[in-house]
């Protein structure tokens, strides 16, 4: 396949270009930046991005954004947050819309935080969306890229990506092999998790397969809570984890990114990819944990 790809110096994106060029691929990418390498300009924030380079793609798979857990969420933090999704995906869009052989796929990035804090409750693709700032931006998010005419969408709702090289696991793992780790909170909410194997697998999966469409949750079936994630990541790393983090303190370092992020419960389930018949490479949480960090028993 001929694909296109935004975001493709991110953690995800990097991983997802290699895997897909070792597949044999042409794989160009969507910069910022002229990089010499056939890659397509753009320009999301002024809008500028020519149509015809994005002639004769066969998919389209768009994860660039600004990072959420990068710096405290002040009101412009928040308006990047919002505009480098809803606003960039817009322009890609309304630039596909105008092709004369526009893309079969368009995979665009979303996430859990769509559901916001839930509590106990188990959400699957067809859950409403939650309340707040996280859930309103993945809403517009996701209706910008329905927008697309004629081209099959798929919302890929990410749970936390445990990759060493980025993320939440990589800024985890340094307090944890150190015996600083513990539950943040009560550590009873639920995070919803996904191997970074198992992501490159899922976007390939829903390349190759036209039935999915819509949301679709980008996690594995067994959900951990907090408590259950700190005392698994200790075990892996070989050190206990006696220092939980007070709700007080979480909001003390990081504001109200907290109660999006850390302290939310978003206990949600990959119901559409069950259903399609995906096999999961890491479908529980230690094993899941010791191949991102390379750690043997």
């Amino acid at each position: 396949m001929r694909i296109l790809i935004s975001g493709s110096s991110g953690m995800v994106g990097s991983t997802l270009m290699a895997f897909l060029q070792l597949q044999g691929h042409d794989v160009i990418r969507l910069a910022r930046a002229a990089t010499g390498d056939g890659s397509v300009f753009w320009n999301p924030s002024a809008a500028q991005l020519e149509s015809a380079p994005l002639e004769g793609f066969d998919a389209v798979i768009h994860l660039a954004g600004e990072n959420i857990a990068d710096g405290r969420w002040t009101p412009e933090k928040k308006a990047r947050i919002r505009d480098s999704r809803v606003q960039g995906t817009r322009l890609l869009v309304e630039r596909l819309n105008s092709l004369k052989q526009p893309p079969r796929a368009f995979l665009c990035a979303s996430a859990v935080g769509f559901y916001g804090t839930r509590g106990d409750e188990v959400l699957t693709e067809t859950s409403a969306k939650g309340n707040g700032f996280l859930p309103d931006v993945c809403a517009e998010w996701e209706a910008a890229a329905q927008q697309a005419q004629g081209i099959r969408v798929v919302c890929l709702r990410f749970g936390i990506v445990l990759s060493r090289s980025g993320g939440a696991l990589a800024r985890m793992a340094g307090p944890f092999k150190l015996g600083l780790g513990g539950r943040i909170g009560s550590g009873a909410q639920w995070w919803s998790w996904i191997g970074m194997d198992d992501v490159i697998g899922i976007v390939d999966f829903a390349l190759k397969h036209d039935e999915l469409r819509g949301a679709l949750n980008v996690v594995a079936p067994q959900a951990a809570t907090n408590r259950e994630f700190t005392q698994a990541l200790g075990h892996v790393v070989g050190r206990p984890t006696p220092l939980p983090v007070p709700e007080f303190a979480a909001h003390l370092f990081i504001g109200e990114m907290a109660d999006a992020t850390l302290l939310a419960s978003a206990r949600v389930q990959p119901a559409k990819l069950q259903s399609a018949g995906y096999q999961f490479q890491h479908d529980s949480l230690e094993p899941a944990l010791r191949f991102a960090l390379r750690k043997r028993r």
